[in-house]
């Protein structure tokens, strides 16, 4: 690398760090604790490359891009911060930072972004950033250091200001509404509409034009389109085709992979390719257990905001936490942190308590039982591998991905209706998935469906 660096950052460590990588790598490097010092050497030409911290002692780095980039165009500003939140990455997108890196950050990421700007040197224009909404955002649980969660919050940031439309993805509980929210609240929409609708507000002739007028050229939000009938998908494509002059920005969420339903034949292939312009998977809160640790402490100072008293988690409860499966992903660890709150003995928060709370919720075996059972992902994968050995060096038939899928869904249908006595509505509500998408399912698998009186 060629050029002169600016590292700002409080922390005496992490200067000293930035400053012999990038020495190491070729780099001139001037490192100081203060934003005034940054803004002087910044006023007086000096530096390529600006690396800097958001809280400091004398002032917040964001407020300074502006500055930055009115007294030297051009100069790339790589904001790192331990302020984990999706806000912190919008801000930096709407101060038109250079890149977003959360802390702690990986060197060897930060040296590779630091030479792809040293090598461009140039930024976007700058827009106008907009008045946050300090009473919504702050509330917003989507709090993560994962790498996971900072992708969403980086592509959150650069799809808001655009007209795409946006696909959310990911499984109930995980946020997809909270984020298709954000999106609106810090787009160039915001002070427009944000309207969700289901598949049953769009069913009638014309529901699509009460929708329309409802929604005014804001943000329409389309709840589970995998979930809508094949009438109502074509009547929403209709309906984005002629949107009129004062068009919304469409957006819909799906708890399956839009594609696969597409290939399932749940979701029209037109509806699919009008939807997918900028696609946002949310990641389950099992692919991001650093990140429950964080979010058990956002839950519980939010509830002793709201009156309960200070609570913390011991830490063999903190360990059940973490090993715990979460299938209701943020949303059930919000509501079990609350039920903690307040039934809680004492202000440390104790593992049979935990246990106890758990312990009514699904997919607790494994962690309660201490190993004397194991979760069906474990089953799967030991009968799969088992399956592969088989046949030794030579791969199985092609086609692997539909039969393994049939032969879990079978049984899964099988015993869902046998509990819900044949009642297909109810055997639909249990698995969540549409009535008909369960019909069509019954038929292609070959079920026999008994309607039998429910003993229990």
């Amino acid at each position: 690398m060629d050029g002169t660096v600016l590292v700002a950052d409080d922390d005496r460590t992490i200067r000293t760090v930035l400053t012999q990588a990038l020495t190491r790598a070729g780099c001139k490097v001037h490192a100081t604790s203060s934003l005034t010092t940054l803004m002087r050497w910044v006023g007086e030409g000096k530096g390529d490359v600006v690396i800097s911290d958001v809280v400091m002692p004398d002032g917040n780095g964001l407020e300074m891009l502006p500055k930055i980039s009115q007294d030297r165009p051009g100069l790339p500003v790589i904001v790192i911060s331990a302020q984990n939140t999706i806000m912190t990455a919008i801000q930096a997108a709407e101060a038109e930072a250079y890149d977003y890196l959360p802390k702690p950050f990986d060197l060897p990421d930060l040296m590779k972004r630091t030479a792809k700007a040293l090598e461009n040197r140039t930024r976007a224009p700058i827009r106008e950033t907009p008045v946050l909404d300090a009473d919504g955002p702050e509330e917003m649980p989507m709090v993560g250091k994962t790498p996971a969660m900072q992708a969403l919050y980086r592509l959150v940031a650069r799809v808001m200001n655009t007209d795409l439309p946006v696909l959310i993805s990911g499984e109930s509980g995980t946020g997809k509404s909270l984020i298709a929210r954000s999106v609106h609240d810090f787009s160039d929409r915001r002070t427009l509409p944000f309207v969700t609708v289901t598949g049953a507000e769009l069913a009638d002739i014309e529901g699509p034009s009460r929708v329309l007028a409802r929604v005014k050229s804001g943000t329409l939000l389309i709840d589970e389109i995998g979930d809508i009938e094949d009438e109502v998908q074509a009547r929403i494509v209709r309906m984005m085709d002629n949107a009129g002059e004062h068009s919304p920005r469409f957006m819909a969420t799906s708890q399956g992979e839009l594609g696969a339903l597409m290939d399932a034949g749940q979701v029209r292939q037109d509806l699919y390719y009008r939807l997918s312009g900028a696609t946002i998977n949310v990641p389950a809160l099992r692919e991001r257990v650093e990140d429950i640790a964080l979010l058990t402490e956002h839950f519980l100072l939010r509830c002793e905001r709201e009156g309960s008293p200070k609570r913390w988690l011991s830490e063999s409860a903190a360990e059940l936490f973490r090993a715990y499966s979460w299938p209701g992903n943020v949303r059930q660890l919000e509501n079990a942190v609350r039920r903690l709150s307040l039934t809680a003995r004492n202000d440390e928060i104790s593992r049979s308590e935990v246990e106890a709370v758990l312990g009514h919720q699904p997919d607790t075996g494994p962690v309660l039982r201490g190993g004397e059972t194991e979760k069906l992902s474990t089953s799967v994968a030991r009968h799969l591998r088992r399956y592969f050995d088989l046949h030794g060096a030579i791969l199985p038939p092609p086609g692997l991905y539909q039969r393994i899928l049939k032969e879990v869904e079978a049984p899964l249908i099988e015993i869902a209706l046998e509990a819900t006595g044949g009642n297909q509505a109810k055997c639909a509500d249990l698995l969540g998935i549409n009535r008909n998408t369960l019909r069509k399912k019954i038929t292609d698998l070959d079920i026999n469906v008994t309607r039998r009186r429910k003993l229990m």
